[in-house]
């Protein structure tokens, strides 16, 4: 039967102690130093063989509580235990002195003379306070409030103050504010009647969220037909603006043709013209002489200026008559529509002053460069109705509304929003004038 021997040398792996770095690919090598990891498993198995892991164990599993105690004590120290603790036989011992009663007696009324402050419930209500909210609560108040008008201007001129010796005659006297032109004069409306819109327009009947048969019907043939309108607008122009492309294209086709024929006719002209170029080298032609003019030829062409000036003089005379007449006519018809707009006013005044509703027509001329923005479309499709009103979802922007009602009504411009404004340069140097100063 063959021994079991031990294995000759050392049995653990090849270790390398001695590792400064592991950055380079040379330092990763397979020779590594695992001494402490093999010792924290071997005690871990050893841990799990005994009963389990401890770091896992609870704490009830690895301690208990010593409650009766030790009873070999009495034997080894019977002096002690029997003498008990000085505490006991202090608390033990009986005193001639009557013990501090706890209750308070009814004759222990004396007091230093200072009486206590007393301290309110800050959770009671008494009961005058308790009249007083009612009261309050019906209607009755005791103290009334009452509102005066601010009777501070801020276009007001301020007073001049007293004229004080300390002050300086040749200093500038400070600018008084201006009230601008602008805040007497009342709004211009976007209105093509002229009338002001309310600020807030009374919506009729389309506008519910449960209208009626007939006036929901009337308001959605009348926006569809909107909607038509504009876009066959928008096809007319997508239309017109076709065609104008195409006429470009054609115009500038038949112009190159032009061109190119053009050119071609000259080359023609130019090889048919070229063999007779040479025959008519010879002929000579003669200049005419100048001469001097007669005076039956002077009289003739002053005679004719004479007649070209008063021509011209009669012509500027009738152009002049028929602008006098013509400016006599305009002031005629400008009066006559004065007047049919004076009447227009008086009759619109007498129906209504203020244009309420929604849908109002517009002025072609706006105010400020920038164009209205649209209005929103308030409409529900038939799909969409709510017979109650908790079903109903909120629609529009109220912001949006008050701004474009604001510009309708002439209150204030139309402006466009600048993210990103520019900016002055500003060029910090030092003056120049420390050189005046010498030491």
């Amino acid at each position: 039967m063959p021994v079991l021997k031990p294995l000759s040398g050392n049995p653990d792996a090849p270790q390398q102690h001695k590792q400064p770095s592991r950055k380079g690919k040379k330092a990763w090598r397979k020779n590594i130093d695992i001494s402490e990891v093999q010792q924290g498993l071997e005690e871990l198995n050893e841990q799990i063989i005994k009963g389990g892991v401890i770091a896992e164990k609870a704490s009830s599993e690895l301690f208990t509580l010593d409650v009766a105690g030790d009873s070999e004590l009495t034997k080894r120290f019977p002096k002690h235990i029997k003498k008990g603790l000085k505490a006991d036989e202090i608390i033990a011992q009986r005193s001639a002195v009557p013990a501090v009663p706890i209750r308070k007696r009814g004759g222990d009324k004396t007091t230093d003379g200072i009486l206590p402050v007393k301290r309110q419930r800050t959770t009671y209500v008494t009961h005058k306070e308790l009249a007083r909210i009612k009261k309050v609560a019906d209607g009755h108040h005791e103290q009334t409030v009452e509102v005066v008008d601010a009777e501070y201007d801020v276009w007001a001129e301020p007073e001049e103050e007293p004229k004080t010796e300390e002050q300086v005659e040749f200093l500038p006297k400070a600018k008084k504010i201006q009230k601008p032109k602008t805040l007497e004069q009342e709004p211009i409306s976007l209105a093509a009647s002229g009338k002001p819109i309310a600020a807030v327009p009374k919506p009729k009947g389309g506008h519910s969220y449960n209208p009626a048969f007939n006036d929901y019907q009337d308001r959605l043939i009348e926006e569809s037909e909107k909607v038509v309108e504009a876009e066959r607008k928008r096809l007319e122009a997508l239309e017109a603006e076709r065609i104008k492309l195409e006429a470009a294209a054609r115009s500038a086709a038949e112009a190159e043709a032009a061109e190119a024929r053009a050119d071609l006719s000259e080359w023609e002209d130019d090889s048919a013209w070229e063999g007779f170029e040479s025959a008519g080298e010879d002929l000579s032609v003669k200049a005419k002489r100048p001469r001097r003019k007669t005076q039956a030829e002077r009289n003739r062409v002053k005679r004719r200026k004479e007649e070209e000036r008063r021509a011209k003089h009669e012509a500027a005379m009738k152009r002049k008559n028929a602008q006098e007449e013509r400016i006599k006519q305009i002031a005629l018809e400008v009066a006559e529509r004065e007047r049919q707009m004076a009447l227009a006013k008086v009759e619109m005044s007498d129906a209504s002053d203020v244009e309420d509703g929604d849908d109002v027509e517009l002025r072609r001329r706006q105010l400020g460069k920038l164009k209205l923005p649209e209005k929103d479309l308030e409409l529900v499709l038939p799909d969409e109705l709510q017979d109650s009103l908790r079903r109903l979802k909120p629609e529009g922007n109220l912001l949006k509304d008050r701004y474009r009602n604001m510009l309708v009504r002439g209150k204030m411009e139309a402006r466009r929003h600048i993210p990103f404004k520019k900016q002055a340069r500003t060029k910090v140097t030092e003056k120049w004038t420390f050189k005046d100063f010498r030491i």
